[in-house]
C-alpha cells in the first residue's frame, strides 16, 4: 500500500470506524428486507453528507474538498467492505466527474455545490443493454434551432430511482451526416421522462429510464459530438477505477471473513486452517488481494496525476478486481460450506454484490481486451 499523508490517514480511519460502528452489514440486510425502493437509507446518506464525503473530489471553488481520487478510493474501499448502500458513487463520483469534465462554468457553479452538499443527485445514464458497450447506442438527440429533442431508453441506471438529474449519453448528428456522442443534462421530473425501479440481486436502487421525445434547451447539451466520445471515456475511466476501489473493499472483507473462519472452525480436533491445502489456498488468495490493491491504487494515482497510461491502468485495475472478487466471493461460500449458502449468513450478500460489480462498466474479459488494444497487442 502506498504511504498515506496525514489527511488521507485521518479520512481512512474515519471511514473505517463509521462503517464498522454505524453501517454494519445488518443495516444493508434491514434495507433489503424493508424493500426500500430508492436503494439506501436516508440516514446513511445524511451521515455521509455530514462527514463531507459527498464533496471529496469536487474542487474547493465549487464547495468541495478537492482531495483527489486516491483519497476517494480510501472511502469507497471501506464502504465496499460492509456493502454500504448510498448514492455516493453514482452521484458524488460519477455524476460530479461528468459535470467537472463537460459542463459550462455556469452549470458547474449551479450544480457542483449541490452535489457536494448532497441536495442534488446527478447520475450517468449510459447503458442500453445487458452488457457494457458504450459504442452501441440507440438513444438519440435531435438538435433544432429551438432546442433539443431526446428519445431513447437507458437500462440499469445506478441510483436511477433516487436521482434528481441525469447526464444522458446519446447519439447526435454532426457535420456531413455523421453521428457522434453528446452528453445531456436532464431533470428527472422533466416532461417525457419515465423511470421504473429495477430489482437486482444486490438490492440496490437501479432504474430503467425512458426519455420520450423530451424537449430540452440548447444549454442542456453539456458536450457535443465533436468531443463527446473522448469526454465520456474520461468519465468512464474515473467511474471504473472508483468502482474497482469499492470492489477491492468487498473482496478484502470476504477474505477477512474466510480467514477468520479458517482460524476458528475445527474439524478432526484442529482448526481447519491448519490443513495444508486450505492454508495454501488462503496464502494464494492473500497474494491476489495485494496484487489487486496495487493495481487499483496505481489507477487512482494515475487519474490524480493525469498520467499518459491512465486508460491502461484503469483497464488493468477493473480486470484484476473483477477476477479476484469473483474468486474470493466463491471461496467465501465454498470454505464456509453449508452455512455459506443460507440467507441468515452474510456470505450470500457478498456473492450477489460481487456478480453485479464484476459486470458493471465491463467485465474482466472486456477490460482484458481493452488493455490489449491500448498496448497494441
Amino acid at each position: 500500500m502506498a504511504a498515506l499523508n496525514e489527511e488521507q490517514q485521518m479520512i481512512k480511519d474515519q471511514a473505517s470506524a463509521w462503517v464498522r460502528e454505524q453501517a454494519p452489514v445488518s443495516t444493508f440486510r434491514a434495507m433489503r428486507d424493508q424493500g426500500v425502493t430508492q436503494g439506501f437509507f436516508a440516514e446513511t446518506w445524511n451521515a455521509m453528507i455530514e462527514m463531507g464525503w459527498t464533496g471529496l473530489i469536487v474542487p474547493e471553488n465549487y464547495g468541495g474538498a478537492g482531495l483527489g481520487y486516491q483519497t476517494l478510493g480510501l472511502v469507497l474501499e471501506q464502504l465496499g467492505r460492509n456493502l454500504v448502500a448510498s448514492p455516493l458513487y453514482a452521484s458524488s463520483v460519477v455524476g460530479a466527474t461528468a459535470l467537472m469534465q463537460s459542463a459550462s462554468e455556469a452549470q458547474k457553479q449551479a450544480l457542483l455545490p449541490k452535489i457536494a452538499d448532497g441536495s442534488r443527485l446527478v447520475v450517468l445514464a449510459l447503458e442500453e443493454g445487458a452488457r457494457h458497450n458504450p459504442t452501441l447506442m440507440q438513444c438519440r438527440a435531435q438538435l433544432t434551432s429551438d432546442g433539443i429533442t431526446l428519445s431513447g431508453t437507458k437500462q440499469f441506471v445506478m441510483e436511477g430511482a433516487a436521482a434528481t438529474d441525469f447526464v444522458v449519453a446519446a447519439k447526435v448528428g454532426r457535420g456531413q451526416g455523421g453521428m457522434g456522442v453528446g452528453l445531456f443534462l436532464v431533470a428527472s421530473d422533466a416532461p417525457g421522462v419515465q423511470r421504473h425501479a429495477v430489482k437486482t440481486m444486490d438490492s440496490r436502487g437501479y432504474a430503467s429510464v425512458t426519455f420520450d421525445t423530451v424537449a430540452l434547451n440548447l444549454d442542456a447539451m453539456l458536450v457535443g459530438p465533436e468531443t463527446g466520445q473522448a469526454v465520456l471515456q474520461g468519465v468512464l475511466d474515473v467511474a471504473t477505477a472508483a468502482l474497482a476501489a469499492e470492489m477491492l473493499g468487498t473482496a478484502a472483507a470476504a477474505f477477512d471473513m474466510t480467514l477468520d473462519y479458517l482460524k476458528t472452525r475445527k474439524q478432526f480436533g484442529q482448526v481447519i486452517g491448519g490443513f495444508q491445502a486450505l492454508g495454501h489456498r488462503a496464502a494464494g488468495l492473500y497474494s491476489e488481494k495485494e496484487l489487486t490493491r496495487s493495481c487499483v491504487e496505481a489507477a487512482l494515482a494515475a487519474l490524480d496525476e493525469g498520467a499518459e497510461e491512465t486508460q491502461e491502468l484503469v483497464a488493468l485495475a477493473k480486470c484484476k478486481a473483477s477476477e479476484f472478487l469473483h474468486e474470493m466471493s466463491s471461496q467465501l461460500i465454498q470454505i464456509h460450506g453449508g452455512i455459506g449458502m443460507t440467507d441468515e449468513f452474510d456470505a450470500g450478500f457478498y456473492l450477489k454484490r460481487a456478480r453485479v460489480l464484476e459486470n458493471a462498466l465491463g467485465n474482466a474479459s472486456y477490460h482484458r481486451d481493452r488493455y490489449a488494444k491500448l498496448l497494441n497487442f
